[in-house]
């Protein structure tokens, strides 16, 4: 009876090897997910703050003006109008923008 059982088990581990094989392979065959980010969805200030502009352009308040520009251009390429965004929010992205390269006006949105 013992050879009987050691060679049941033998087999169960062969196909339980063989289903995690098949298992593993299905899932590196698997496409990969886009890892997207959320970007700012809040309401907006009356008048743009720093630390709004940095929601906003998804960086921190310190940030360089190379990762300005570069997260500018990421989210500008996901909500410009021409690209079926909207007007107001490109408004938006632009002033953010500027206020964190100290280029503001002080006047706010155009909207």
């Amino acid at each position: 009876a013992t050879p009987f059982f050691a060679g049941l088990a033998v087999a169960a581990a062969a196909l339980a090897g063989r289903y995690g094989i098949q298992a593993w392979q299905a899932f590196k065959a698997r496409p990969p997910k886009p890892r997207m980010r959320k970007f700012y969805d809040g309401g907006f200030q009356p008048t743009m703050t720093r630390r709004e502009a940095a929601l906003i352009l998804g960086v921190r308040e310190n940030a360089t003006a190379e990762k300005v520009k570069e997260q500018h251009r990421k989210v500008m390429v996901a909500n410009h109008p021409d690209a079926g965004g909207s007007h107001y929010l490109a408004s938006k992205i632009n002033e953010a923008k500027d206020v964190m390269l100290g280029k503001t006006k002080g006047s706010g949105s155009a909207f």
